[in-house]
């Protein structure tokens, strides 16, 4: 058997298991992780989590983070994911901003100060920002696609595509939409047997609110419709301003099903990229046993639990559900 001790954490509510590799046996392989993924994250029978951040301390880097999505397939990089890795590295490190390795990038993580809350707030970079079709993967015959109506998909929506640097098809949306069905059999189609995204695609609807804000509703590729995705939320805050509805440079509010964050989209030199700012909540620690060669789970143990931060951003969720349920009817999409 093996004993995998473990954090359960989220970034607004998309909820991850943190796994640390010292933890692991020196000889675990590509293969078993996601094994060990796709049995802890099932919801009925696992611990339950959208993904597994597998996290390193030190190295080329302060730190890597390694994420695979609940199904096991791996993903190039996560939002929400690398603010909880970045506050566990920081904290090991005790350092007041990091360099994190992900899959395609070396990111950095620092802890947010200007925060009006007592939540522990932490600042991400996403990048790179790529607008050609082959960096999602899309077929297409344009050099990019932005703005542009996909009449396979729909004859009414317009869809900006990019690369951030996992993949993104992003629609800003009426308040009808968000709330009809249209939305799952547009993100249904493109991440099944179709022949424009070979590899799947994160959906994204994303409707403005007011100047300064916007919801953001996203089908994970892998995952299905969560709480929150956080780079689906940088790459809606710059086809938000690419629309005119908002500028760079300057703070923009994006709500979703798990509460909300901030963004800053940049353009410095004809380069882009999005500062996310936002929660790296701690739930619980724990120990569980597995049997990799049975795939069987054992012995869950809940060894500490943070009661404190879990109270503090459950207040930040109700405001933010204040302000969807003000404005949809419903404190949920």
């Amino acid at each position: 058997m093996l004993n995998v001790p473990f954090k359960k954490v989220h970034g607004s509510r998309n909820d991850f298991l943190l796994i640390d590799h010292k933890d692991l046996p020196s000889s675990f392989t590509y293969q078993q992780k996601q094994q060990l993924t796709v049995l802890l994250c099932d919801r009925e029978n696992g611990i339950g989590a959208d993904g597994i951040l597998f996290v390193s301390v030190g190295g080329r880097t302060d730190g890597v983070m390694q994420i695979f999505n609940s199904d096991g397939s791996e993903a190039s990089m996560c939002g929400n994911g690398l603010r909880c890795a970045g506050r566990y590295i920081l904290e090991k490190t005790g350092k007041d901003q990091v360099i994190v390795e992900t899959l395609k990038a070396d990111l950095y993580v620092k802890k947010y100060h200007e925060t009006k809350t007592d939540i522990p707030f932490y600042q991400v970079e996403i990048s790179p920002v790529l607008f050609e079709p082959t960096s999602l993967p899309m077929k297409s015959n344009l050099e990019k696609v932005v703005n542009e109506k996909l009449d396979y998909l729909s004859h009414e929506l317009t869809f900006t595509a990019v690369a951030v640097p996992n993949p993104h098809l992003i629609s800003i949306v009426t308040k009808e939409i968000l709330l009809s069905e249209e939305q799952g059999r547009i993100a249904k189609y493109v991440n099944g047997e179709n022949p424009y995204f070979p590899d799947g695609v994160n959906v994204s609807f994303v409707y403005p609110i007011k100047a300064g804000e916007v919801f953001v509703n996203t089908y994970e590729r892998g995952v299905g419709f969560t709480n929150a995705c956080g780079t689906a939320m940088s790459a809606s805050s710059l086809v938000t301003i690419l629309q005119g509805l908002h500028q760079f440079e300057k703070p923009l509010v994006v709500y979703n099903n798990g509460g909300y964050v901030q963004t800053i989209v940049h353009n410095q030199n004809g380069k882009q990229w999005i500062d996310l700012i936002g929660n790296g909540t701690y739930s619980f620690d724990g120990n569980v046993e597995v049997d990799m060669e049975k795939a069987l789970m054992t012995n869950l143990e809940k060894t500490y639990h943070y009661d404190e931060e879990e109270l503090q951003y459950q207040q930040m969720e109700k405001k933010a559900k204040d302000v969807i349920l003000s404005v949809f009817g419903k404190e949920q999409i």
